[in-house]
């Protein structure tokens, strides 16, 4: 057993906890805070507007979208607003998807370069309809940020391909400076969070990746609050340091409405900094902990450098 007890240690099911998003009772104090001002927030939304482009900022409903859009910058989705899987902690768009877009790599990199972005994230929805998952097209979409904004570093936020490792190959050879994918919770909890996604297909997937080429920073992310335990949370915080995981990102799970799986328990802050804390002992070079923190929230600060990942930085409060 693990001597910090932060989580519930219990396998009770899910419910809604007094004061979630759906309970219509108050958040806790620590997830209120005042919106950001200044017109970066404009400026980045008539950019993704005139662009035509698609933003998980939105398609997702961030919590960080007026801090991250006001900072002007903004995580990129690609291949569409239509989701093939109905993971029930998302509130992307689900249904079938429409044709590639084979513009939309230019377009992409010429946000990238209107923004003035020294770190570019781009993440898609899940295209289980298409051969090699759209691992291509985020090959293009790699290339093309490297011909138009050259000093620019790249994050790429994929899904699991099913496991295909012709198209992880085709990812990781574009060589984007990061490559994130998420375990989201615990195995215990997998099928009723993420659906048709496997904890071991993730797992392998950053695995395959690290493999092939070491010099990639690899990434994950973990929502809690859905109903885990401690001792749950440190086996997948070992079974990603297993497969040489870099960087971590912990944060608390707002649910998008009533139709997605309810929220157990808020999360403060100050487990959030011991649990960042046991990761770093665990290995990680960089974890970013926090009730608001997201995959992609604030990335930039996790810039690879020629001197590696800069020093932890947390951005929870």
């Amino acid at each position: 057993m693990h001597s910090l007890t932060l989580l519930s240690s219990g396998n009770a099911p899910v419910a809604d906890a007094p004061g979630s998003p759906s309970s219509g009772a108050r958040l806790p104090s620590w997830l209120k805070r005042p919106l950001p001002a200044g017109n970066g927030n404009n400026f980045t939304a008539h950019l993704i507007e005139d662009l035509k482009l698609e933003t998980v900022c939105e398609s997702a409903r961030c919590p960080n979208r007026p801090e991250c859009w006001s900072r002007r910058t903004a995580t990129f989705m690609v291949m569409g607003n239509l989701c093939t899987r109905t993971c029930s902690f998302c509130s992307v768009p689900k249904g079938a998807p429409e044709a590639l877009e084979d513009d939309e790599p230019a377009r992409l990199a010429e946000a990238a370069v209107r923004l003035g972005l020294k770190h570019v994230v781009i993440t898609s929805v899940t295209r289980d309809d298409l051969p090699d998952g759209g691992a291509d097209h985020f090959a293009r979409c790699i290339a093309a940020v490297r011909a138009r904004a050259p000093g620019a570093a790249v994050e790429v936020l994929t899904p699991d391909f099913l496991g295909d490792t012709s198209a992880i190959d085709v990812v990781t050879d574009a060589n984007p400076e990061v490559f994130n994918h998420n375990l989201e919770t615990v195995p215990r909890l997998h099928r009723v969070v993420r659906g048709r996604a496997l904890y071991s297909r993730s797992l392998g997937l950053l695995d395959r990746v690290k493999r092939k080429a070491p010099h990639i920073v690899t990434k994950a992310g973990l929502m809690l609050g859905i109903g885990e335990t401690i001792d749950e949370l440190f086996d997948v915080l070992a079974d990603l340091r297993a497969v040489k995981c870099d960087v971590l990102t912990l944060g608390q799970y707002l649910r998008p409405s009533a139709k997605h799986i309810p929220v157990a328990r808020f999360v403060p802050p100050a487990e959030f900094d011991s649990l960042a804390k046991t990761a770093r002992l665990m290995g990680f070079k960089q974890v970013v902990a926090g009730p608001y923190v997201r995959s992609s929230y604030h990335a930039d600060d996790m810039v690879p450098t020629r001197e590696g990942i800069p020093a932890n930085t947390d951005h929870g409060a």
